[in-house]
């Protein structure tokens, strides 16, 4: 499948962003992951377009975590998107990117002392709260700045989305959040109520990643609207936002069928206003927290395929073929994190048919597959090989397993391609470490 600004050129090689990727593999090297702006750009516009059309009082925060860089932080930001950052390094980040401080919200299931402070102090628009821990904490670190700070709580809804078992959030049984069923969230905005330096701004939920339906938001919007009608009622007050979180999956396969934006859209916001319109409840703004769904199919890696070997299997075919690529579990940890699945393409061979069922094996020493039994033009070793759907997680999560280098990353549009991450170098490998005096005789 051809993604985003993805073509086949008349050399029959895969072109990303008017770039042709066999040249950007020569130019920067391999593993290389190739980001294309033009796609992250419609995706923020398109997906801002969908819910400002049916429910103008929205905010959309890009959940940074999918794929953080200088880079990609000013590009939502242009977009008119806020940002969620949860922790130190990602707000510090967003920081250095040019993020003004009141668009971003702080999340974490455990932040720390210093990451509250260190968001009191830089002024970020909101913290979402996860505990009753952190409540206390909060304020005091509040009322020592002589400052008040906007807040939501994070509830857990206690649904269970069908997607993998790992990346599952809202059920009841998991560590976030404040249970509403036990009467947990309830509590927890009853105290912050009676803490003046907070000001209590609203409700938050994320039930879980790469959902390809809107089944499940729409049970979490049902949910989460009683927990306002309760708060309204026990408390007096109207809660001004309900946030939604993210979840909404991308195409990793060509048989993955997300719902498009404005399906989405046209789902939650008629559930949200539904659900409101019964309980008698002023519309609160929406929020949300999208970030796979924006970037993920934005995302292409390149690897130089290496050795070929075909071993016997106790499979049908009776054989299988093994292609080994320059990266694997230290550029994509994904599929043995949690069994994620990908298709790809021999990049100088994007004309030619896939008729080949080969395994994508990574060099790292474990086993180390990419992608099972997928198909793709005849291999030769010295190949490119395009690994798509790769723009959520992977530079995230990347690692220096073996003592791999992690990879460059460069932003295509319109014909450029630009450095947005350079390759680590050996000494990078080493630069934090220290040999003791008694080990240097």
């Amino acid at each position: 499948m051809l993604l985003g600004t993805q073509s086949v050129n008349a050399q029959g090689h895969l072109e990303i962003g008017g770039c042709d990727t066999v040249e950007l593999a020569k130019e920067f090297g391999t593993p290389l992951y190739v980001i294309d702006e033009a796609t992250i750009r419609a995706n923020c516009r398109n997906y801002k377009a969908a819910f400002d059309k049916r429910y103008p009082q929205n905010r959309i925060y890009y959940a940074s975590k999918a794929f953080l860089t200088l880079a990609t932080a000013r590009i939502v930001m242009q977009e008119g998107l806020n940002m969620d950052v949860a922790s130190m390094g990602e707000l510090y980040v967003a920081l250095q990117a040019g993020c003004p401080p009141e668009r971003l919200a702080m999340h974490g299931n455990n932040k720390s002392l210093r990451e509250l402070e260190m968001a009191v102090e830089t002024g970020v628009g909101h913290i979402v709260i996860d505990n009753f821990l952190e409540i206390e904490v909060l304020a005091g670190v509040v009322k020592n700045a002589n400052r008040k700070v906007e807040v939501l709580i994070r509830a857990t809804p206690g649904v269970d989305p069908h997607t993998h078992r790992l990346i599952r959030t809202g059920q009841a049984d998991t560590k976030f959040g404040l249970n509403i069923a036990d009467g947990s969230a309830l509590k927890a905005v009853k105290r912050i109520l009676e803490i003046p330096e907070l000001s209590f701004q609203g409700v938050h939920c994320h039930i879980g990643s790469q959902l390809l339906d809107s089944e499940t938001h729409e049970q979490a919007v049902e949910i989460m609207v009683n927990l306002l009608a309760t708060i309204q009622k026990e408390t007096g007050i109207t809660v001004p936002e309900i946030n939604i979180g993210g979840g909404l999956g991308v195409r990793y396969l060509s048989s993955h069928e997300p719902p498009s934006y404005d399906a989405f859209a046209e789902r939650i916001t008629n559930s949200l206003k539904s659900a409101l319109d019964r309980a008698g409840i002023a519309y609160p703004i929406l929020g949300q927290e999208p970030g796979r769904a924006l970037v993920a199919e934005a995302g292409t890696t390149l690897y130089t395929i290496g050795s070929i070997k075909t071993v016997p299997t106790t499979e049908q075919a009776g054989k299988r073929t093994y292609v080994a690529i320059d990266g694997g579990m230290s550029d994509n940890p994904r599929p043995q994190l949690y069994e994620s699945v990908y298709e790809c393409m021999v990049a100088n061979k994007a004309d030619q048919t896939a008729d080949n069922i080969v395994t994508i094996a990574g060099k790292h020493c474990e086993t180390d597959i990419l992608i099972w039994n997928t198909p793709i033009a005849q291999p030769e070793t010295g190949d490119i090989l395009a690994v798509q759907t790769t723009g959520a997680y992977n530079h995230g999560m990347a690692s220096n397993y073996n003592r791999f280098l992690r990879p460059a990353a460069v932003l295509v549009n319109e014909g450029n391609a630009d450095i947005i991450v350079a390759r680590e170098r050996l000494e990078n490998l080493t630069q934090n470490e220290v040999l003791p005096e008694r080990l240097k005789g």
